[in-house]
C-alpha cells in the first residue's frame, strides 16, 4: 500500500494559507531517483501539467486565431491539441534520458525537468506569416512554411549541444541573455493587452478604422448612441453590435455594426459584441488577475503551483454566468457549440499542412534558437539547484548536452507533428521548490497527464470557447513572467559596469523601441507589405520594385528589424564582443584596485 499511497503530509501541501502566517511547513523530499509512490507521483506530475498549461496553449492558440484564421475554430482546436501532446511526449523523453549508442552522450537530462511550446518563437512565427499573407500566400501555407523552415533551423540548437557549455556561457553571458528574454516578453505584453481588451484582431481593426474618425477618450472608445431594433420595438445602447437575427438591424453614424457585420471594430465573445477596450470586456480579463493575487494571499502550496491555470478557470466562471442585456434581451460571454463541436479524441497529423521554406524567417529563427539554447542551460542549472543536486559533476555536464539536444531534437519532432517549436520550461523549478518533488517519475506523469489533455479533445473545445478577454487577462501576466525571468538572468551581472549599462540601455533601447512602434520599420497589416524604411512595388514614388530576390532579402531584414528581440538580443552580442572591460583604478584610501564603473 505504501507503493501506491506513501506517507505524505497532504495537509502542507493543500492547506490554505494566512497573508499574515509566519509558520514554516515542513514536507519530505523525494530525490531525482528516488521511487515516489503512485499516488504522489500522479499528483505531483498534475501540479506540473497545471503549472504548464497556460503557457502551453497561448503559442499555437494566438498564432492559429491571429495569423492563420481566425474563422476556423477546428483548427484552434486542434492546435492547442497538438501542443499538448506533443509537450507531453517531449517531456517524458527528456525525463527519462536516452544514452546515445556508441559515444558518450546522451538525449534528454535525465531530471524533473518538463519541455513544452516556446513563447520565443511567437512573435517570429506572427511576423513571417503577416510577411508572406500580404504577398498573397494563404495562411495555413504560410503555416506550413514555417515548419519546415523551424525543421532546418533548430539543426543550428542541435549542434550547439555538442558545444561545450563553458564556450557558451563565455559567448552568451548574462548582460546578453538577459536583454534578450526581457525582449521576448516586452513584445509579447503588447499581444497580451490586445486580447485582453476584446481580442488581438478587433484591436488592430479598431485601431485601423477609427484612428482618425473617432479618437479615444480615456482608452474607451466614446459612447456612440446605436438604436436597435427587434420584435418591433427600439431599444438604445452603447457601441454593441447586435447578432444577426432576421429583422435586427443596428447602426451608429451610418457605419453598419450588424446584420452583414462589415467591418470588424468589434470584438465578439460568444454572442456578445462589443468594441474593443469596453469596460465590460476589461472587467471579464481583470478577475483573472484578481483571482491571481487571491490564491497568492490565501492559496495553499497545492494552488499557488497552478495559479494560472486556477485563475483561468475563475476568469472563465465568471464569464459563464455573466450576460450583456439590452432592453429584455441578453447575450452569454460563452457559448456551448465550441466545446460541442470539437471531438471526442484527437491526435496529431488528424489536420496536415503542406511543408514549404521561408527564406526571410531564417536569421530571426536562428537568432531565437540562440536565445533559448543558452536559457535551457541557465534553466536546467535552476532545476539542479531546486533539486539539491550538485552542478560541479560530469553528470551535470551531461544533463547540459542532454537538454540542449532534446531541445532541438524535439523542436524537430514538434514540426513533423504540425506544432510549434519546443524549449525547457522555468517555471516548474519553483514547483519542484515548493512540493519538495524532484523524482523523475513525477516528471513522467506529467507528461502523461498533458498527453491525456491533447488526445481528449473537448479539453481544447474548453479552452477554444474561453473570451479572448479572459484569455488576455492570463497571457498579459505569462508574457510580463516573461519580462521578469529575464530580469533576473540580468541581474546576474553586474550592472555598476559602466560597459555592462551600456549594453544593456543600447540593446534595451533598440528592441523596446521596435516594439512599442513597429511601424518605423514596417506594417504587415497593411496591404502591399508597406515600408518607407525599404520601399518596393511603387509604394511611394516611381520605379521602387523590388525582384523576386529583393523581396526576400527585405522581408528578411525587415522581419529581423521589426522583432524586438531579434534586433536587441544581436544588438548585445556585438557589443559584448567589441566593448573593452571597464578601466581599473586606484581607490584614494588606498592600492587595491576597482572598476571604473564602481569606484
Amino acid at each position: 500500500m505504501d507503493k501506491v499511497v506513501g506517507n505524505f503530509d497532504w495537509g502542507a501541501l493543500c492547506m490554505p494559507t494566512l497573508p499574515w502566517s509566519t509558520s514554516i511547513r515542513k514536507m519530505p523530499f523525494f530525490g531525482r531517483n528516488d521511487e515516489t509512490p503512485l499516488l504522489i507521483s500522479c499528483v505531483m506530475g498534475l501540479q506540473h501539467a497545471f503549472a504548464m498549461i497556460g503557457g502551453l496553449i497561448v503559442p499555437p492558440f494566438v498564432v492559429m486565431k491571429f495569423s492563420v484564421n481566425i474563422a476556423d475554430v477546428k483548427l484552434q482546436q486542434y492546435a492547442i491539441a497538438a501542443s499538448l501532446i506533443i509537450s507531453g511526449l517531449c517531456t517524458i523523453l527528456n525525463c527519462v534520458q536516452i544514452p546515445i549508442p556508441g559515444t558518450k552522450f546522451v538525449l534528454g537530462t535525465g531530471m524533473l525537468s518538463v519541455i513544452g511550446t516556446s513563447f520565443g518563437f511567437l512573435p517570429v512565427y506572427e511576423a513571417a506569416i503577416a510577411a508572406m499573407k500580404t504577398d498573397g500566400v494563404d495562411g495555413e501555407d504560410a503555416y506550413g512554411k514555417m515548419l519546415g523552415t523551424t525543421m532546418v533551423c533548430c539543426l543550428f540548437e542541435i549542434v550547439l549541444s555538442f558545444v561545450p557549455k563553458g564556450a557558451l556561457r563565455k559567448l552568451f553571458p548574462p548582460i546578453v541573455t538577459g536583454p534578450a528574454v526581457m525582449l521576448i516578453g516586452a513584445g509579447l505584453t503588447g499581444t497580451g493587452m490586445k486580447y485582453w481588451g476584446g481580442g488581438a484582431v478587433c484591436a488592430e481593426m479598431a485601431w485601423k478604422n477609427h484612428r482618425h474618425a473617432y479618437p479615444l477618450v480615456g482608452g474607451f472608445f466614446p459612447q456612440m448612441k446605436i438604436t436597435a431594433k427587434y420584435n418591433g420595438t427600439n431599444h438604445e445602447s452603447g457601441f454593441v453590435r447586435i447578432p444577426a437575427i432576421p429583422g435586427t438591424t443596428a447602426s451608429a453614424g451610418g457605419m453598419a455594426c450588424g446584420g452583414g457585420f462589415p467591418f470588424k471594430t468589434c470584438c465578439e465573445a460568444g454572442d456578445v459584441v462589443l468594441p474593443f477596450g469596453s469596460p465590460e470586456m476589461v472587467g471579464l480579463g481583470f478577475s483573472v488577475i484578481l483571482f491571481l493575487i487571491i490564491v497568492e494571499l490565501f492559496g495553499s502550496p497545492f494552488m499557488k503551483n497552478c495559479n494560472v491555470f486556477i485563475a483561468l478557470l475563475f476568469g472563465y466562471f465568471v464569464a459563464g454566468v455573466s450576460e450583456k442585456c439590452i432592453g429584455d434581451k441578453c447575450w452569454n460571454y460563452i457559448v456551448n457549440t465550441k466545446i460541442e463541436s470539437a471531438d471526442a479524441v484527437t491526435f496529431l497529423w488528424v489536420k496536415s499542412f503542406k511543408l514549404g521554406f521561408y527564406g526571410p524567417a531564417v536569421f530571426p529563427m536562428l537568432v531565437a534558437f540562440l536565445v533559448t539554447t543558452v536559457e535551457t542551460i541557465g534553466d536546467i542549472g535552476a532545476t539542479y539547484d531546486a533539486s539539491e543536486e550538485p552542478t560541479d559533476t560530469e553528470e551535470y555536464d551531461k544533463s547540459i548536452q542532454g537538454g540542449l539536444l532534446s531541445d532541438g531534437v524535439c523542436s524537430f519532432f514538434a514540426a513533423i507533428g504540425t506544432g510549434m517549436p519546443n524549449t525547457t520550461f522555468s517555471q516548474n523549478n519553483g514547483v519542484i521548490s515548493l512540493t519538495k518533488c524532484a523524482s523523475r517519475r513525477a516528471g513522467i506523469a506529467c507528461g502523461i497527464w498533458l498527453l491525456f489533455m491533447g488526445v481528449f479533445a473537448k479539453v481544447s473545445g474548453i479552452i477554444s470557447s474561453i473570451p479572448d478577454c479572459v484569455i488576455g487577462g492570463m497571457t498579459t501576466f505569462l508574457f510580463c513572467n516573461v519580462f521578469v525571468s529575464g530580469l533576473k538572468v540580468t541581474s546576474q551581472a553586474d550592472l555598476n559596469s559602466r560597459r555592462n549599462r551600456i549594453i544593456l540601455a543600447v540593446s534595451m533601447g533598440l528592441g523596446l523601441g521596435v516594439g512599442m512602434v513597429p511601424h518605423i520599420v514596417a506594417d504587415f497589416r497593411a496591404s502591399g507589405n508597406t515600408s518607407a524604411f525599404w520601399p518596393c512595388e511603387g509604394q511611394f514614388r516611381e520605379g521602387d520594385v523590388c525582384t523576386d530576390a529583393e523581396k526576400g532579402v527585405r522581408q528578411g531584414v525587415i522581419i529581423f528589424l521589426s522583432t524586438p528581440y531579434c534586433i536587441g538580443t544581436v544588438a548585445a552580442l556585438l557589443l559584448n564582443l567589441i566593448l573593452p572591460k571597464d578601466m581599473e583604478v586606484l581607490r584614494s584610501d588606498g592600492d587595491a584596485p576597482a572598476e571604473a564603473g564602481k569606484a
